[in-house]
């Protein structure tokens, strides 16, 4: 199976922004002269993340897809603030391949069910934040960009959301998040042994060596990150061939920048 590296733009009010543990946010760029920069880049996804919650965070998020879409040829995934079939349907006729949506699946599941049998399984995505829960010696689902605790057992959760219907899982560990010290290889490993859907891993990407190890002992079928490859710490370009070297099967661009 060729292994993905997606680059991950969360917006907010029309500009990238990158956090820590999803807070303490700063401007990373302009959205659309990013997605572009991945295009040319080699990367073989693009994950468009809507941190705002407002009507006009969404407003403007449309119109940043339009924009982009017109601009790159790789597929991309939007997600945030996505709660109807009727916004899925903007969001795809803007130009996205496949929607990605978190407390919307966890407070109403039909959600997934409804939109798998309305743009086929292949085009939804649902995001998993779980943290690690000591008391229950298990991951937990959180919702509401990561600061509702739900009680659900992120491994549970990921079993049903597949038998809804959802393609692919964007599985983020909060606790790794931003903090570039790895992928958390114990949680994403867990979830993907319980699944048959590919998951995307999330949070804590902060060397080559990170995505190596999540996509051989983690067992993602991808790898997702975002200041990384933002502030270009590391070229997408460079880490394919990495990865390669590595004995993993990737895609390689021809043209690509560092």
């Amino acid at each position: 199976m060729i292994k993905r590296i997606i680059p991950c733009l969360d917006l907010k009010d029309g500009r990238v922004v990158k956090g820590v543990k999803f807070t303490d946010f700063k401007d990373a760029g302009d959205p659309v002269e990013l997605a572009a920069y991945y295009d040319r880049s080699g990367a073989d996804e693009l994950f468009f993340l809507d941190i705002s919650a407002s009507i006009e965070g969404r407003e403007a998020l449309l119109g940043v897809i339009r924009a982009a879409a017109q601009k790159i040829s790789l597929p991309f995934v939007v997600g945030g603030g996505i709660r109807s079939l009727e916004q899925m349907q903007k969001i795809f006729e803007a130009g996205a391949k496949k929607v990605s949506f978190n407390t919307p699946a966890v407070e109403e599941p039909q959600l997934v069910q409804e939109a798998a049998a309305a743009f086929g399984r292949e085009s939804i995505v649902v995001s998993i934040d779980a943290c690690w829960n000591r008391d229950r010696q298990g991951w937990e689902v959180y919702t509401h960009g990561g600061r509702k605790a739900t009680e659900k057992s992120a491994l549970d959760w990921a079993a049903e959301v597949e038998e809804l219907g959802a393609g692919e899982l964007l599985l983020t560990s909060m606790d790794a998040d931003g903090a570039r010290d790895g992928f958390d290889l114990s949680l994403t490993r867990a979830v993907s042994e319980k699944v048959r859907i590919p998951v995307i891993a999330s949070g804590g990407a902060g060397e080559m060596e990170h995505f190596a190890q999540i996509l051989t002992a983690g067992k993602a079928a991808a790898a997702l990150a975002a200041s990384v490859f933002h502030y270009r710490h590391i070229s997408i370009g460079d880490l394919k061939k990495y990865l390669k070297n590595k004995g993993l099967e990737v895609r390689l661009s021809d043209e690509h920048e560092g």
